[in-house]
C-alpha cells in the first residue's frame, strides 16, 4: 500500500481515500461514490479498529463481511482496498497512540473512555500509509470527524477531510453498520432518534433557541419510547463540541441512545445562514 501511495504521487495523482471497518451500506458507498467523482484514484480501507472498542463493546461480534464489501467496492471502481491485519497495524511492541486533548473526553469520549485515542492513531496511520489527497467521513460521527479535523491542522498532515451528509434508510434512521444487531422491535424502537431529532429542528423552526427548551422536548420523545434507553442529549458547539445555551452560531444536536445492547448514535447540524444570522439551515 505504501509503494502504491508513493507512485500515485510521483504520477501526481488526486488519492481518495474513504477509510471502513466494513460490513459496507449505503452510507459508506455515498462516501465511495463521491470519492470517485472528485479523484482519479479512490481507496478504501477495511480494518475493524481493535483500539476504539472498549472492553464491554462489541469487537469480537463486530460484523465482517470482506467478501461482499469487496464486491461493493469492486462495482463501485475503487482502485484498491487496503485490508490489514491488526499485527500489521500494531505490531508487537506498539506504544505511540494520538489523543486530541480537549474534545476527546467528552460525550463519545465520556461514554466510551479511549474510543477517540484508538479512532485518532488508526486514522493517522490509515494518512501515512495511504497517502490520500483527500479523506472522506460521513457526519453522522460527527465528534470523530471534528476531532480528525483537529489533529490534521494540529500535526500538519497533508490531506484534506471532506464531511459528507448522513445517509438515512427511507422511514429515517440513520445507517449504521450496528443496526444489524437491532432485532424488529428494536428496530421501530431505533426511530426514537431521528424522531426525537426532528421535533427539535420543528422546534427550531419556529423560532426556539435556547437550548434547554429543545433539549427537554427531545427527552419528552424518549420518554415516549420505553424500548429506547436515553444515553445523553446535547446541543454543543460545532467547533469546540462545548454545550450551548442558545443557538446564535454554528451547532450540532447530538444524541445516543441503547436499543436493547446496541448504542447507537445521530446528529442534527444547525448553521446560521450567513446572509440572516437568524435564519437556521438544517442539516439531518
Amino acid at each position: 500500500m505504501q509503494e502504491a501511495a508513493r507512485l500515485a504521487r510521483a504520477e501526481n495523482k488526486i488519492v481518495g481515500l474513504v477509510p471502513t471497518m466494513g460490513a459496507l451500506h449505503a452510507g459508506h458507498m455515498a462516501l465511495v461514490e463521491r470519492a470517485r467523482r472528485e479523484c482519479s484514484q479512490v481507496v478504501t480501507s477495511i480494518f475493524v479498529n481493535p483500539t476504539q472498542f472498549g472492553p464491554k463493546e462489541d469487537l469480537a461480534k463486530y460484523p465482517r463481511t470482506f467478501e461482499a464489501d469487496s464486491q461493493k467496492l469492486a462495482e463501485a471502481g475503487v482502485d484498491a482496498i487496503f485490508a490489514p491485519q491488526p499485527a500489521d497495524v500494531y505490531p508487537p511492541g506498539f506504544r505511540t497512540y494520538v489523543n486530541v486533548e480537549g474534545l476527546s473526553d467528552r460525550l463519545e469520549g465520556r461514554s466510551r473512555p479511549g474510543h477517540f485515542r484508538g479512532v485518532a492513531t488508526v486514522v493517522l496511520k490509515l494518512f501515512e500509509i495511504c497517502q490520500p489527497t483527500y479523506a472522506y467521513f460521513g457526519r453522522k460521527d460527527a465528534q470523530q470527524v471534528r476531532i480528525i479535523s483537529q489533529m490534521v491542522r494540529d500535526l500538519n498532515v497533508d490531506v484534506e477531510i471532506v464531511i459528507c451528509p448522513i445517509v438515512r434508510e427511507h422511514d429515517g434512521l440513520a445507517l449504521s453498520s450496528r443496526n444489524a444487531y437491532l432485532s424488529a422491535d428494536e428496530r421501530k424502537a431505533a426511530l426514537v432518534l431521528s424522531r426525537a431529532l426532528t421535533a427539535a429542528r420543528d422546534e427550531l423552526g419556529s423560532g426556539t433557541r435556547d437550548a434547554l427548551a429543545l433539549q427537554t422536548t427531545m427527552q419528552k420523545v424518549f420518554a415516549g419510547e420505553p424500548r429506547a434507553a436515553l444515553d445523553y442529549v446535547e446541543i454543543v458547539d460545532a467547533d469546540t463540541f462545548e454545550p450551548v445555551t442558545r443557538i446564535a452560531r454554528p451547532c450540532y444536536v447530538l444524541v445516543a441512545a441503547f436499543l436493547g445492547k446496541t448504542r447507537l448514535i445521530d446528529n442534527l447540524y444547525i448553521e446560521p445562514s450567513p446572509s440572516n444570522p437568524d435564519e437556521l439551515q438544517f442539516h439531518l
